[in-house]
């Protein structure tokens, strides 16, 4: 099922990736066209009516502290893909840091509502599989934007799946995982409401997403250090973060 749901995606990337005329080809991003209509929909659409709206309730209604809770209790779950993909990265130290603050946070954090493990000097390090591919020396693939997920890479989107479905496997049950899918997906939804006006105030909304995109992914690869000579000036760093 699975396989012949990917080969309809293929179908349906290759009927839109006919090119806009007189629109510069990024080498990155070679199915632009079909990509720009999937950000549209995702943003006049998906964003429009259900994303931003619930997020917008989502911050009305839920306290400070409840928010920051869910975020760790989320984050807390995601450690032992961190474990993982920093073993198979090679990164002892990092594998370390996340199992021990799995270890703190899941026990006197509650089960991971309390980042008691930051205090302790044990900080997040964000190991993805995605990251795992690219150190193995994989390339970036194909620019995407996908319904519903927002930008991604060939790469990343083979890493993602692997990261909140294969993995999670070992521990959390199906509607556990897509329970904790939709709350990050709220989350970062609510967290990116105070940088729209970059998104909105940029020339072409699309390409400074797909752009800033990259940039973080890049820093992300080379754990903060990027072999790049200068970072693009108008962006925010919370914004960043957040894709």
């Amino acid at each position: 099922m699975l396989r012949q749901s990917l080969v309809l995606f293929g179908l349906l990337v290759l009927a839109g990736c006919t090119q806009v005329p007189n629109e510069k080809i990024d080498e990155r991003d070679p199915l632009q066209s079909f990509n720009r209509s999937m950000y549209d929909f995702n943003m006049d659409v998906l964003d429009a009516y259900v994303l931003r709206p619930v997020a917008v309730g989502y911050v009305a209604v839920t306290p400070t502290p409840v928010r920051r809770s869910i975020v760790n209790f989320t984050g807390n779950i995601s450690a032992p893909t961190d474990v993982i993909n920093a073993t198979l990265q090679g990164k002892a130290g990092n594998a370390g840091v996340s199992l021990a603050r799995f270890l703190v946070n899941s026990t006197v954090g509650i089960l991971g509502l309390f980042d008691v493990a930051t205090s302790l000097g044990l900080n997040i390090i964000d190991e993805d599989f995605g990251q795992t591919l690219g150190v193995w020396g994989i390339g970036d693939g194909a620019y995407l934007m996908i319904p519903g997920m927002g930008p991604t890479t060939a790469r990343n989107l083979t890493g993602d799946v692997v990261d909140r479905f294969v993995l999670p496997k070992m521990a959390l049950t199906t509607p556990q995982t897509v329970l904790v899918f939709a709350l990050e997906a709220v989350e970062t939804r609510a967290s990116l409401i105070p940088q729209e006006s970059l998104l909105n105030e940029s020339l072409d909304p699309y390409i400074f997403m797909k752009d800033i995109y990259f940039q973080r992914q890049l820093y992300e690869l080379y754990d903060g250090n990027p072999p790049v000579e200068k970072e693009p000036e108008d962006f925010d760093e919370d914004f960043l973060e957040s894709l």
